[in-house]
Order: structure tokens, then sequence, then C-alpha cells
């Protein structure tokens, strides 16, 4: 860490110049042989609890060693504060995630009277019992026979045959949900026997007291909620009368979805509770574990840990396309030979991975739009996103310079698919065109609010990035439904909500960046008021941090946090693209980020600013503060030593 008083003494671009080339050695030393870069991703302590507790449900020999490992993770990231498992880093108490962890920790060998047990007991109990949790626990507890599927809310596993017009149809979901629930509607509909070679139970955290569901979302209406409920009550007395011939066709629709996107090994949607609950479907459904869907599905699983010496975890998903495209545009923000040869490498590790003949689940409303994007995975062909589309895009024609035209074809269906993907409101989803049926956020099942993918401004914003870096003229039909999208979703202070990282300084960057590539200029008031934002909002020692718990229920806006690396270089990047390069903010900006790197070139970051589901599911990229500062600090030498405007990604 650089000593304040030399920084004060040193010329700042100099500084911010040094850095660079030390940040950019150290990045270059993690890239993978084949060219691309690949981090940790970290959840909370759910992930892990529920791949101890599917080990144990399938009966699977005992991993003493890996089985201690996960314990002394969840151990450690147990709250001294509240004695329960937070969703974050410290985060509050989550009555969901401490079930899930004592269950699991319990079932590894930890006795109750443990004092790490106990106080977590206390917690849950204070909090209401088991009878609060979510839905997603209830079944995982139905499931081991340590809760009933009574208190489960109803999905019939037919809604698989409903035509798409049904107001609650599964195509009407968002791509994590669809994945996550088909599985389970099979298993729901099964209610197989429970699953507990062990026996062991959590019956000490029920307090015998039964709690309502309701759902979290932020749209959530009571006359929803009342006729969703009712509609629960008269699925659950129907279910008996059911006829067997359409639930058998209605199981084995739900089979052929899975199957379908199977994804070899890197499992169902690529993300973990998929995973997971499509190896429960086939051991339901009597697949034995040698069969080649149930194998293969059971084999993406372990593909997700990650095994220290003391310590292991399972991730939800892995980040080699994000990460890669982000550290591809570090470097060729970092410049010279050495560094471009690095991002050009990674760019011919990303080119293949384009999915140009899977028609996925956003083809369902798009039928007409050619396939094109990337995924956020190694591999997930029926669910490449917006925003990693835009990110690799903007990259590869960044780099077109000394590239030639190698890229010229991706990116041109890399651009045809993300302007196909637009939505009616000017803005685009992560996963899907038009996927805004809020009120599915009241049914019951959707207690944790989180079954949709509307447009956000932070994705929207990058595709508008991408798009007037290549060229799209600012009065072209969806240029300026877009641009009205990013204006309309400006909060009044002045920032913008971001989905997908925290918070508000995520999503201002995000817009600040689009909408100076969109040509608005650094005096068009809704720039000049988001930069006004950033700057009133600076820490005192010059960087900057946002708390998870922004993410409030009811709005409330920027919740102030401890600076950190990754947030810092993000309010750094939109004050320069909205033309503040030479506030005095930035320069402090610049000079804590000098300060605070590490001695390997990097910066340490233990703090969740990811996001996953706002309120529910939060994210720790291990890759975010070795990048996104680079980026900032070679920005930031560039704009000084070029005495030019840069606004957007690249350019």
């Amino acid at each position: 860490m650089m000593d304040t008083a030399v920084l004060e003494r040193a010329d700042l671009v100099d500084t911010a110049d040094r850095a660079a080339e030390r940040a950019a050695e150290a990045l270059s030393a993690l890239q993978r042989k084949d060219g691309h870069w690949v981090f940790e991703l970290e959840a909370d302590a759910t992930i892990p609890a529920e791949y101890i507790l599917l080990r144990h449900y399938l009966a699977e020999p005992v991993d003493a060693v890996l089985e201690g490992k996960i314990a002394r993770y969840l151990r450690r990231i147990q709250s001294d504060v509240h004695d329960g498992w937070p969703l974050y880093h410290g985060g509050d108490f989550d009555v969901s995630a401490t079930i899930k962890a004592y269950y699991a920790l319990k079932m590894i060998g930890d006795a109750p009277d443990t004092p790490h047990m106990a106080r977590a007991r206390a917690a849950v109990l204070a909090a209401g019992g088991a009878e609060t949790c979510n839905v997603f626990t209830k079944i995982q507890l139905a499931l081991f026979g340590a809760g009933s599927w009574d208190v489960v809310p109803t999905m019939p596993v037919e809604l698989i045959l409903l035509p798409r017009w049904f107001p609650v149809h599964l195509s009407k979901m968002s791509y994590w949900a669809r994945t996550v629930i088909v599985p389970l509607l099979v298993l729901a509909a099964k209610r197989p026997l429970a699953r507990n070679p062990k026996g062991i139970l959590v019956d000490e955290l029920y307090t015998g007291r039964p709690a309502s569901l309701a759902s979290q979302a932020a749209d959530a209406k009571q006359v929803w909620r009342a006729a969703f409920g009712a509609l629960d009550v008269v699925l659950k007395r129907a279910e008996p009368l059911w006829p067997q011939r359409l639930r058998a066709k209605a199981m084995q629709a739900c089979v052929d979805f899975v199957v379908t996107r199977l994804n070899g090994e890197d499992g169902l949607g690529a993300i973990y509770p998929a995973m997971a609950n499509s190896v429960m479907m086939f051991d339901c459904l009597g697949y034995p574990p040698d069969h080649p869907h149930r194998a293969i599905a059971r084999a993406s699983v372990e593909k997700l840990l990650v095994i220290g010496e003391e310590e292991a975890y399972c991730q939800p998903c892995v980040s080699p396309v994000w990460d890669t495209a982000l550290a591809a545009h570090a470097m060729l923000e970092a410049g010279g030979a050495a560094n471009e040869a690095r991002a050009l490498a990674a760019l011919d590790w990303l080119k293949p991975l384009q999915v140009l003949d899977v028609k996925g689940d956003w083809a369902e409303v798009k039928r007409d739009v050619r396939p094109g994007g990337w995924a956020f995975q190694y591999a997930n062909a029926h669910y490449p996103d917006l925003d990693d589309t835009a990110v690799v895009v903007m990259a590869m024609a960044r780099a077109r310079g000394f590239s030639g035209d190698g890229f010229d074809e991706a990116v041109a269906r890399g651009q045809e698919w993300t302007v196909g993907l637009q939505s009616r409101d000017g803005g685009w989803g992560a996963f899907d065109a038009d996927n805004s049926y809020h009120y599915l956020n009241n049914i019951p099942f959707a207690d944790h609010g989180a079954l949709l993918d509307p447009p956000t401004a932070d994705v929207s914003a990058r595709c508008v990035s991408m798009l007037a870096q290549l060229g799209e003229p600012a009065d072209s039909a969806r240029m300026k439904a877009a641009v009205a999208y990013l204006m309309g979703e400006q909060e009044a202070d002045g920032s913008w909500f971001g989905r997908w990282g925290v918070n508000y300084i995520y999503g201002t960057w995000s817009a600040l960046c689009a909408l100076g590539a969109a040509d608005l200029g650094p005096d068009h008031p809704a720039i000049r008021k988001g930069a006004d934002w950033l700057q009133a909002i600076q820490n005192p020692d010059g960087g900057w941090g946002e708390d998870c718990r922004s993410y409030a229920l009811d709005y409330k806006g920027y919740t102030p946090a401890s600076s950190t690396a990754s947030q810092t270089a993000w309010a750094l990047l939109g004050l320069m693209a909205a033309g503040a390069v030479d506030d005095a903010a930035v320069e402090r900006g610049v000079a804590w980020l000098a300060r605070n790197q590490q001695a390997d070139g990097l910066w340490e970051q233990d703090v969740y600013t990811g996001g996953g589901f706002p309120r529910v599911f939060y994210l720790r990229y291990h890759g975010y503060p070795k990048y996104f500062p680079l980026w900032a600090m070679a920005r930031y030498r560039n704009l000084k030593r070029s005495n030019t405007r840069v606004v957007a990604w690249g350019m």
C-alpha cells in the first residue's frame, strides 16, 4: 500500500500510470494459457449447505475431508453479530440461509449443543422458527422429512402443458426461475418419500406456530396475494383428483424440457439450483446413478466446487465469459503491445463461444431473430444474455485497430441479436424481451420476489453503449427509444438503480457511460445530475462504497458503506464518462485506489458488490477488484495525457 505522504508528493497521472502497469502485470499473470480469465464467484451459505444436503439426500459415500472443509467455511462466515448466516458479507440475519447452514452442519456432525449451533438455533427461533423460511427451504426440508409438503405452495406440474396465453405460464418467468422450477414441479408432484439416510431432523428449529407466506416482491399487491392465495387452496384440494394420464404427460414434458437443456457438464441453466434439482428429479423418477442424464447432471454440480487447503465451498455458477470480457477491456485500456496481445488472446477465446445455432427460450417471444449472443458461463446455449453480449461485442469492436477484421462477423451477429431482443419500452432485460409480467411476483411460490427478468437500466445502458460504439445514429428509432427508457429510469436524486451490481453506483456508472456514448454531452441535465450525485456520495477518504441494504423492499435509495475498490472504480469511470476527468472528486478517487493497491499490484475486497436477485441473493465477484480498478486507473491516465474526453466502455 502506498504511503499517503509519498502519494501527495507524486504527480497523480504518473502515479496512476505506475499503478496501472503493476495491475496489468498482475492481471496478466492470472490469465489462463488458452487466453481466458475466470475468478471465483461466491454467494452466501445456502449453496454450499445445499451441496452437503444433496450428497446426503442421494446417500452418496461420505467424503469426510471435503465435508470438513465446507464445515469450516460455513462456521467462519457465521455472523458474530446476529449469530446466524447473512446473504452477504456483514449482512443482516437471514432465516432461510441460517436454517440450511445449520442443517448442513448438523448433517456433517456438528452437535446441536455446540456453541455455534446453539447460537444459530436461538436466532432462528427468535425470528419465528423454521415455519418462516422461504419456499425453496420448505421444499428442501420436505425432501428430508424435516418439514411438511403441505406448507409448500402448489405449482401443478400440469402448468407446463398450458398455452402461453395463460396468465401463469413458465415462458413468462425468467430463465433462472424456469430452469429451477421445472424439475421442482416433478418433485412436488411425486412428493417422494423422505430421503434421510442418517435420520437427522431439525425439529428444534420449529416453534409450533404457523406462519403465513407473503411475497417479498416490491410490487406485491394485496389483491393479487389474496387471489393467488385462494387459488392455492383450491389447487391443494383438487390435486388428488387430477387425471393421472394428464399428470404423466406433464411430468414427461418436464423431463423433456430438462433433457433438451441439460447442457452437458455445464448443467441445466448452468446454475447450481437448477442443476441440483435436475439430479433430484431424475432420482425420484427412478433413474439409476449411472444413467447418462442423471450422471451428467450430477457431474455438473462437482464442477462448481472451490476446494482450498483448509476450506471449500460451492459456487452458484461460474463467470468465465464475463470475467474474460471485462478483463480484456481493462487490458485494452492499459494499452501497449503486450497488454493488447493479452486482450486479443482473450477475444480469440471468446469468439467460438458465441451462440449461433441454438434458438433458446428467448425465441418464444422473438421468433424471427437469429441467435448471436454470448452466455455468462463456459456453455449455456439456451440462455445467452444481453449484458455479456454487449460487453464482448464492445471489446471486439474496440480491438479492431490491431486485430483486423477477424471479429467483424461476430460483432455483426452480436449486434443483430441484441437489437432483436429490445423490449417494447425501449430497454433490455438480461435474457428475455418483454419479461415484465409483474403480477407473477405475487404467486405464493414466488415468495422471493425474483421471478421475472424485466428491462433494467444497467443492462439497457450496456446495450446503448454498444450500439453507440458501433455507429448507431442517435436519431434512429431504436436508439431514441433506448435513451428515452434510460432517461425515464433516472431517480429524482440523479442516480440510476443497478439491478446486477450494488447498486446505484453501478447503475449510475452504466447509465452515464451510455448517455455519454450517445452524444448527449456532459452539460446535458441528466448527465450533469448523475455526475453531481456521484460526487455528493463520495466518502471522506476519497473512495466510494454502497451497502447491499440499498436494495430495500421500499425504495430508500443509496445506503452508504466503506469504500471498495470496485465501487470506487465504477464511480470514477462514470464521472470520466460524464466529462469530469479534471474534477477534484476524480483526483481523490484515483488517489484512494493508488493508496489501497496491494503489494501484488491488485486490490483486496471482501464486500459483495454483485447482484443476483435484489434482497434475496448477492454475489462476490473475486475478479471485480482485479480488473475494474485497473480499468479506471488506466482510463484516468489516458484521458489526462491525451487531453481528450473519452466516453463509454471503449474507444
